[in-house]
């Protein structure tokens, strides 16, 4: 299993008072990670052939040569911004096109920078010549005239690094806060998050003073420009004095998943809460009916979140009903074996490409919250139902995950001990670097 990125639309969970540190990177242990993960290949093709200097930038426009830096605005494609600083607009389709083969120029962000180059010629005008931009922090392209009409690209792509990089903090209020405060990047909480949403009510279990420590992959290029995040190889959460730690491992078979300590996959059946940054507003069981007035048995689980936040499937299966359904608005009912089916009620719409009989996998977006049917305000209900009948998500036997067990739990243990040691390693550097800075501030009224 992988940890999947994914966007944050509704964690409203920040707020201050978070207690946390970030540790100082380590070098990757290459026992920790004897094959190369799925961020190793993506990362890699940033990394040019060995013969080319990988320090070396687009190259720099020639002497004699104007160059007009130009920033994109709102609404702006790049055509508007050659046309805007006086290149031809067959010109400027020419260069555009010569560009798409290395870069898709419909992804420019506002703000970004294009330098637009010219070359001075007799009587004061000048003929347009090429352009630079620098995409992200891992590559540059070009394009530069060729004749008198032709144009071409060039791209220019930097090596990247992987760093380990380590962090603690204090649970104050929220999982995720705690991990901003102590400068986790947004995707790998979100990654852990939706990892341990297979164990953890992040509404309930959670408790101020409760811990939590992440082991992630880091990619920089060779000037120190952080380049993204990788996988998260560890993680642990204490909770009530308990310590949940996860471990991701390759097994030989080539599947990657997370095992807590003794090798149990962490993956269960169904995941626990399927949105991301809800509030449980109303659990499973008798309660006074917001809408009807009297006592009403609630079949299901209310997650309160703002209109618009993705629901994910719970788990892999086949989509049984979609549509409008009574009371419960836009729906959707999938059906994950002989046994299980979850459903997902009061949607604003469906997901693009989710229809009936469609499959589905495990944290699949299948649609969006709203408040359609019957319904107070924003919300998922949400439903798991055994031989038809609606059951306590809570308290529902369902399937667990796989054990290791012989060969391959001897391999996961040296994952463990690898890990371990990289973890220790870090925390070790943040003592270090502690114990500097006490060193440097006695004397001084400050510090």
């Amino acid at each position: 299993m992988r940890l999947r990125v994914v966007s944050l639309p509704a964690l409203a969970l920040l707020a201050s008072g978070v207690a946390g540190v970030l540790i100082p990177t380590i070098p990757l242990p290459a026992s920790a990670q004897d094959e190369p993960a799925v961020h190793d290949l993506v990362w890699d093709e940033f990394a040019p052939p060995a013969a080319e200097d990988a320090s070396t930038e687009v190259a720099a426009a020639p002497a004699g040569i104007d160059r007009r830096v130009v920033s994109v605005g709102r609404g702006d494609t790049l055509m508007d911004l050659l046309t805007g600083a006086s290149v031809p607009r067959a010109e400027a389709d020419g260069a555009i096109n010569a560009l798409s083969n290395v870069y898709d120029p419909r992804k420019l962000q506002v703000g970004q920078q294009v330098t637009v180059l010219f070359e001075p010629r007799r009587g004061g005008t000048r003929r347009f010549v090429g352009l630079e931009l620098t995409p992200d922090v891992v590559r540059s392209v070009s394009v530069a005239r060729t004749g008198n009409a032709g144009f071409e690209s060039a791209e220019v792509k930097k090596e990247v690094r992987r760093e380990l990089v380590a962090a603690e903090a204090e649970i104050r209020s929220s999982l995720f806060e705690a991990g901003n405060g102590a400068g986790v990047p947004v995707s790998v909480m979100l990654a852990a998050i939706r990892t341990y949403s297979y164990e953890v009510d992040f509404q309930r279990d959670l408790q101020p003073g409760d811990r939590f420590k992440v082991l992630y992959e880091r990619f920089v290029t060779a000037d120190g420009k952080v380049a993204g995040e990788g996988d998260v190889l560890f993680a642990s959460l204490t909770v009530d004095g308990e310590e949940l730690a996860i471990y991701r491992h390759k097994t030989r078979d080539g599947r990657t998943d997370y095992y807590d300590r003794a090798g149990e996959s962490i993956r269960r059946a169904l995941l626990l809460t399927p949105i991301d940054g809800a509030r449980l507003t109303s659990g499973f069981g008798m309660r006074m009916h917001p809408i009807l007035g009297y006592s009403k048995m609630h079949k299901g689980l209310d997650f309160g979140a703002p209109a618009g936040t993705p629901i994910y499937a719970a788990g892999n299966g086949v989509v049984e009903e979609i549509g409008p359904h009574g009371a419960y608005g836009n729906y959707v009912r999938i059906r994950h074996n002989t046994d299980i089916t979850t459903a997902y009620a009061h949607m604003s719409r469906f997901a693009k490409g989710v229809r009936r009989g469609g499959r589905v996998e495990q944290g699949d977006v299948i649609g969006y919250v709203g408040s359609t049917g019957r319904s107070t305000g924003a919300h998922l209900h949400y439903e798991v139902l055994k031989k038809g009948q609606q059951v306590n998500p809570k308290a529902a036997d369902l399937p667990t995950g796989e054990k290791l067990a012989g060969r391959e739990l001897q391999a996961f243990e040296q994952t463990v001990r690898a890990t371990d040691r990289a973890y220790a390693e870090a925390r070790a550097g943040l003592q270090i670097a502690h114990t500097t800075e006490r060193k440097a501030c006695s004397g001084s009224t400050t510090c």
